[in-house]
Order: structure tokens, then sequence, then C-alpha cells
């Protein structure tokens, strides 16, 4: 059975299999930028009446199953940058053509050469990919977003990013910059390292804090590494305070929890304990991607959500102008980032949203159906809770999912809480509320 061959150049030289399978090569596959650095490795003059430019990735896919089609017995082979399985073209082609046809033969990838350069270990690096493609208007979808990085950052201290002309080193680290100037972290506490062209002679490697990387430009390719320095986090007096409330000081201490006492909220409009964490259980949140809070109200659930999962993207959406103050208020006191706050009215606030992958609607101002429905068509797969407190918007969101084919379950959460009465006690019951979620 014939194979084809994904090879990684650009680093070291050819080991012994590559080179055999590359001189015996009836097509070799490259991009414009891999010829260029194949043409300094001593194979290429023997091979180079051979190598066939195609500059996307679907027509070097299409290619492929093209050659392996019409001749089973010819060597095609695909020429890749490093490891071809580090956010490379590699996945696709083994989810394309099946593990079965396809045998990789890596090269040290970028971000090994990168860390070695610096002197850094990497083993406990979050190693991520804001590149998104040559053609503006068909850029892939990533697992994280620019804007994600301050909150990583809270979490992690060394992110390495392979980069693309628009997520570039500078915007990176302007991002950075910007972020850390709104929380008034020291511009110092950030250690930022730009890589370019390695592999290349003209290799370069650059140094510095956020604000002077900002101020820069670079050479294409490269990739980014950023170690934040634990012991240089704050300045001296930004911690936050707990001013006396001990709620406050044991919801530091613990990842799940929030008490109403703790969070700032206004007349008592907060999602109650005991309901939230159903909620929360309901929505199954994942470690990442994009989850909206809608109605935010003080943000109590965007703040668990947040907690819990620091890589999660959480967008809270409220119009009443009170509580957008008190989620601005609750983000900062519960050191959040990862929440992104937005004053306008659902469904139209929606818009420009990254599609989510859940979204919990605790407010709906009387346009429950229509938030539904924008839902429904931005979401391909992922669960949907709302929160009701009348039996009318209960009937109104159980008829909206099932439009929208979602699955529908029904939950109502009646909780009383005990109370003193002089020298004995009894139970004070709150509102029930029913709890629905929508899966499909």
């Amino acid at each position: 059975m014939s194979k084809l061959f994904v090879i990684g150049i650009g680093y070291q030289p050819l080991g012994k299999r590559a080179r055999e399978i590359i001189l015996n090569s009836g097509t070799i596959l490259a991009s414009n930028r891999l010829v260029d650095v194949f043409a300094r490795y001593e194979e290429y003059s023997a091979v180079m009446d051979r190598v066939k430019v195609i500059n996307n990735i679907s027509g070097t896919i299409d290619f492929m199953k093209s050659a392996l089609h019409d001749d089973d017995t010819a060597i095609t082979t695909l020429l890749a940058s490093g490891d071809p399985l580090f956010f490379g073209i590699g996945r696709r082609v083994v989810e394309e053509i099946g593990k079965d046809m396809v045998e990789i033969i890596p090269d040290l990838s970028s971000m090994q050469l990168a860390f070695a350069h610096i002197k850094e270990p990497w083993d406990d690096a979050l190693l991520i990919s804001l590149h998104g493609g040559p053609d503006p208007n068909r850029r892939r979808k990533l697992e994280y977003r620019l804007q994600d990085l301050p909150s990583l950052l809270s979490v992690r201290n060394k992110i390495a990013i392979l980069t693309d002309k628009v997520n570039n080193p500078a915007v990176i680290a302007q991002t950075l910059h910007d972020a850390q100037r709104q929380s008034e972290h020291i511009d110092s506490a950030l250690k930022v390292y730009v890589c370019e062209k390695l592999g290349y002679p003209d290799e370069k490697i650059t140094g510095g804090t956020a604000s002077v990387i900002a101020a820069q430009s670079f050479s294409d390719p490269n990739v980014v590494i950023i170690i934040r320095d634990a012991k240089l986090q704050e300045p001296e007096g930004s911690e936050i305070v707990s001013h006396g409330n001990p709620e406050i000081q044991k919801s530091f201490d613990s990842r799940f929890g929030l008490t109403e006492n703790a969070i700032i909220h206004s007349r008592g409009l907060i999602t109650k304990d005991e309901v939230r964490a159903v909620t929360l259980h309901k929505l199954q949140l994942p470690e990442t991607g994009v989850f909206w809070d809608i109605g935010a109200g003080s943000g109590s659930v965007s703040l668990e959500a947040a907690r819990l999962f620091p890589e999660l993207s959480v967008f809270a959406v409220e119009r009443d102008e009170e509580e957008i103050k008190n989620i601005t208020a609750n983000r900062e006191r519960f050191q959040v980032p990862n929440i992104t706050i937005l004053h306008g009215t659902a469904p139209e606030a929606l818009t420009d949203l990254p599609s989510p992958d859940r979204v919990f609607i605790g407010g709906s101002g009387g346009s429950i159906g229509a938030i539904i429905e924008t839902i429904g068509n931005r979401i391909k797969s992922g669960i949907i809770v709302v929160n009701a407190a009348t039996v009318e918007t209960l009937n109104l969101a159980v008829e909206a999912l099932k439009r929208a084919h979602y699955v529908v379950e029904v939950s109502q959460i009646s909780v009383s809480r005990m109370k003193a009465i002089g020298d004995g006690h009894f139970f004070s019951a709150q509102n029930p509320i029913f709890v629905i979620k929508g899966e499909n």
C-alpha cells in the first residue's frame, strides 16, 4: 500500500530515512516559503525538478488525494515546517487522508528551538497558536484569542505563542501592556521574548518588557514567549482588601462557593447561592471556550464560572447601568480578568460576540424568545440554561427551546433557610425558581 509522507524541515539536516524518502519521491510538495528553506539543503539540487509549489492547504490536500488515487506506486512527499503535528499541517493531512496512509517524520519544533535559545525549560509552558492563516477572509477559529492572554497569565507563568501577521509580537505585547496598565500591574512583571526567523541565517532573539516589545516591529516567521515573574506580580499595596468582611476572605480561599454577602449587588437582586450551584451544575461548563451570561445582574454566575475555569472566556451582558457598576466592581474584587462586560440589551448586544459553547439567561427583559432564537442561530452544539421566576417565563422559554430543536428538562428549586426567632428557629421559604436546561 502506498503512503504519503510529511517531512518536517527547517532546523536540522535531514535524517537518513527522511533523506531516502525525498530522494525517491516522484513529487515533493511545498509552499514558496518552504522551497526557500529547502533550497539550503544539500539534497535540493538532486530533486529540484520534482518540487511542486502549492501555497494553500486545500490545494495541497486535493493534490495528495489525487496522487494517491492515480498512482499507488509513486512516492509523494509534503514538506512542512518543523514538527508537522505541532499546530501544523500534519493534523489536517491525517484527518483528510487517514492515519494508515500517512507517515510523518518531524524536525525540531520552532518552540523547542525558541526555548533553547532563551535557555528556559518548556515542560511547564502553555503552548498556544494565534496563527489564523494568511487569508484575512478565511481565518481559522482559534482555541484562544488575543484578548485571552491577560487571563491566561493570571494562572500560568509561562506562555509560548505561534504568531501571524495579524497577531504579531507588537500587537501581543501591546495587549499585555494595556492589561497591565488597567490592573496597575508593574511592567517588569512580564518578560517577553520574540524569536525571529528561527533556522534562517539571520535568526534573531529579542527580549524585553511588554512596553518595549510593543514599540518594535519583527520579521516573519516568529514565535513569542511570555514569562511572568511571580515575585513581581503586584506593586505594594495593590492587594484586594476584605474590609473586615470574613465572607470575602473565605471566598479567596476557595475556588467555588461565593456567598451572596461576598458579592456586591443591589436591592437583593442576585442569583441565590443554592440556585447558582444548581445552575452551574446544569451548564456543565468546559475548561476552555466561550460562555455567555445574559442578564448578568451583579455577575454572580459569571464570577463563579470565571473562577472555576480561568481559561474560559466569559461575556457578561447586562442592560442596567447600576448592575454594570456592580459587575465591574466584583470583577476587580475577585481578580477575574477573563470576564468581559457588555452594557447592552439582548438579543441586539449579542451580535458581535464570539459564538458560545454555553449560555446562561438570568434575565431577558421580556425577550426570552428572541434571545433563544438568536442563540440557536449561533451555537452549533451546546447547552442553554434559563432561570425563570414565573410560570409565564417558564412556558415561553420551554417553547422557544423546543422550536430551536433543543432537548429540554426543567427543575423547580425550592429553598428554605433556617432563621432564629426568639430562642427558637423556623424555616423561611424563598421564591421557587425554575431551572430550564436546553441541550442539542
